[in-house]
């Protein structure tokens, strides 16, 4: 057998080295690839943040100069990939995508480069864990759109946590706020088996065969499978991931069998077809869940900044300079900083040093969004409370009042009468705003529009429902807002007309 398969690639190589350099037409081969992939994959090299490097970026390499071809990097997010296709901005796609039935229905894919599998990760001390069917009751992390999140959703019981990057899903995993990360055995390899920390538990999972993807009948592709048989025939694929440390004595028997087939194997076992209108009704309970938490998560978060506002402009206005200026302090801050940095540092940083890991996602994300809104609000109490005339605190006190009773009973209840309709007017921006928690493992609208849409490969019906969601929850809002505007008014004369 291996002798015979010598002989082939033997007369493989002579017979397809003149058909390459004939066909080699393309100056540039525009390749796609997220860097924030990580190692091994595609990466930006530490000593030189300005140069690429991982597996995959040297046999693109590789590949492009066997088409005698440049090659030119093109960035996009890893659930993106595929749909940045539309655009024409790049050829192919080489970043650890799995070759799936469901990939195949709207792209073509080369032959595999890589065979690997799904490997399971477990705190060090953790014990009780050692099979997929021990993941049932627990919360598992995985790659968002990746096929270890298809394998996870085909078995009941099983609490999952999506995730844009790898190494997030093994810091939450260190926290405690996972008990296992399910995800492909290079990125277990690069990042949790090193760690002191973690432990890889259980037997491989699956068979996972990476494939470079390009559009639906893109002749490059007939160019791109007769470089890869070349490459693993020479053993030139090989020394590529022996310098990755990610060649197994298996490898290149999996890989020489999926070559010589006339199709490519995409799964061990068929899957029966599922009608479009069936996954889109299996979807509802996934959208209404997400539109529930995206509600509850900005209602909550704006209470809590509507209150913590009044207090910080209050403190900025009336209180002792030093408190004062740090009230002024955190507003700038707040301010001047984004969001999303904000939400980092509550959700990732704050609880590792301060041991607040215990605190559930959903109050974080409260936390986040209201600490920073808090600080908008404080600026529209400070426009409410400045509007009101001063002549009213002297008046206050002088029929008797204390400052504080001037304060409660006569100032505040006409700044926020004021005020109402900005207020009403910024928790519709918050309600927008709360997609950010997405990227702390929490599945609101637009986390589930993500991963309905990666699931099913299609984007713009999704994206239209999803949108028509966030309309139909923010439309009372704003007559709220203009309510609130209308009875606001202090002026309720009516409009003059021109007869």
């Amino acid at each position: 057998m291996v002798n015979h398969t010598l002989k082939y690639c033997f007369f493989l190589i002579l017979l397809i080295n003149p058909i390459i350099n004939t066909f080699a037409q393309k100056k540039v081969l525009r390749w796609a690839a997220d860097t924030e992939s990580g190692a091994p994959y595609v990466y930006h090299d530490p000593s030189d943040p300005s140069k690429l490097t991982g597996f995959e970026v040297d046999i693109i390499k590789a590949i492009a100069d066997s088409l005698k071809m440049e090659n030119q990097h093109f960035q996009n997010q890893w659930d993106g990939l595929i749909l940045g296709f539309n655009r024409n901005d790049y050829d192919v796609i080489i970043n650890g995508i799995e070759i799936t039935e469901e990939r195949l229905d709207k792209v073509d894919f080369s032959l595999p480069y890589f065979a690997t599998y799904e490997q399971i990760v477990v705190r060090k001390d953790q014990e009780g864990i050692d099979s997929l069917e021990d993941l049932k009751g627990k919360k598992v992390g995985t790659l968002k759109g990746a096929l270890a999140e298809e394998i996870l959703n085909s078995i009941e019981g099983i609490s999952i946590r999506t995730y844009e990057s790898e190494y997030n899903s093994f810091t939450d995993l260190k926290l405690g706020r996972l008990d296992a990360v399910f995800i492909d055995a290079p990125v277990a390899i690069v990042y949790a088996k090193p760690d002191p920390q973690l432990k890889l538990v259980g037997k491989p999972v699956g068979k996972i065969l990476y494939g470079i993807v390009a559009r639906k009948g893109d002749p490059i592709l007939k160019q791109i499978d007769s470089i890869i048989r070349i490459m693993t025939c020479s053993g030139d694929l090989r020394n590529i991931l022996k310098k990755w440390d990610l060649w197994e004595p298996n490898m290149w028997i999996v890989l020489m069998e999926e070559h010589t087939k006339s199709n490519v194997l995409v799964l061990p076992e068929k899957k029966e077809k599922v009608s479009t209108l069936d996954k889109y009704i299996k979807w509802i309970p996934e959208l209404i869940n997400a539109t529930l938490l995206t509600l509850s998560l900005s209602v909550v978060a704006m209470i809590f900044a509507i209150i913590f506002g009044l207090l910080i402009a209050i403190t900025r206005v009336f209180a002792p300079k030093p408190l004062s200026s740090l009230a002024i302090a955190y507003i700038e801050i707040i301010r001047g900083t984004p969001l999303l940095l904000q939400l980092f540092f509550i959700y990732y940083i704050f609880p590792h040093h301060l041991g607040l890991s215990f605190v559930p996602p959903f109050f974080l994300g409260v936390l986040a969004l209201g600490l920073n809104y808090a600080a908008y609000e404080a600026e529209n109490y400070r426009a409410g409370l400045f509007a009101v005339p001063r002549g009213q605190i002297e008046a206050a006190v002088s029929l008797g009042m204390t400052k504080s009773q001037a304060l409660r009973y006569i100032i505040l209840p006409q700044a926020v009468r004021i005020v109402i309709p900005p207020i009403t007017n910024d928790f519709i921006s918050l309600l927008k705003d709360s997609s950010l928690v997405s990227v702390i493992a929490m599945v609101e609208l637009t986390k589930a529009y993500g991963k309905f849409s990666s699931s099913i490969y299609e984007y713009i019906l999704p994206g239209i429902i999803v949108a028509g969601i966030y309309l139909l929850i923010g439309l009372p809002f704003v007559r709220l807002a203009k309510y609130a505007e209308k009875k606001a008014t202090y002026d309720k004369r009516k409009k003059f007309r021109f007869k």
